[in-house]
């Protein structure tokens, strides 16, 4: 099994990436990678997403490619065939978390309640994503959850962005952040991939400058 937790860790940095045409995956990625960023999750959200992860996958083996919104079991079969590294959700389905189990795959539930955090320990795991981070109380909410739960890790996601990012990455038990800042829906389409290469570096250098 890839050790997502430690490559989280590494990179600091998961961005939720949307794509509408699997052509622009591989070039996104590569450009991701330029920047020193080599974790991407993939949504589910639209139709290009298993191709895109397929070809990921095969064509750029430097980039950790996970499957993001997935909200069903049948979603997290045709992510897995497709090559996922790892599966995120944005809400806790068992079948879900326990076929991703089964098949040594890690995945890491949206939690936003200590019901939902409790559940996922039981099952196992000792990382979660925290969602949607801002519109449940961001880093204060987060604090009071990690207390009932000191062994368990958190990434937050939703309503993270450049300004807050380093707070959270402060936090010992926040192993990375998720965000789209990086890579823009209207920069993929419109194939500005120099940007997004210096979008990513820019977070790389603000997430070294956290943990500092």
């Amino acid at each position: 099994m890839v050790d997502v937790i430690d490559e989280c860790r590494k990179c600091g940095l998961v961005p939720v990436v949307v794509l509408e045409d699997a052509a622009d995956a591989v070039p996104l990625a590569r450009a991701m990678l330029a920047g020193g960023i080599n974790v991407m999750e993939i949504t589910f959200r639209t139709d290009a997403a298993e191709e895109s992860i397929r070809a990921v996958t095969a064509e750029v083996p430097g980039m950790l490619v996970g499957a993001g919104t997935v909200r069903n079991l049948d979603e997290c079969r045709r992510a897995l065939a497709a090559g996922a590294n790892f599966v995120v959700s944005p809400a806790l389905d068992v079948e879900v978390v326990t076929h991703c189990l089964d098949a040594d795959v890690p995945v890491l539930p949206g939690t936003a309640t200590p019901t939902d955090i409790n559940t996922a320990r039981n099952l196992g795991l000792r990382l979660v994503k925290f969602f949607p981070a801002g519109a449940y109380g961001g880093l204060k909410a987060l604090k009071a959850l990690h207390g009932p739960f000191p062994d368990m890790l958190f990434l937050p996601t939703g309503g993270v962005n450049s300004g807050n990012a380093g707070d959270y990455l402060r936090t010992p038990y926040v192993v990375a952040v998720g965000g789209s800042w990086v890579c823009p829906e209207a920069d993929i389409m419109a194939h500005r991939f120099e940007k997004i290469t210096e979008l990513c570096a820019a977070a790389r250098e603000s997430i070294d400058a956290a943990r500092a």
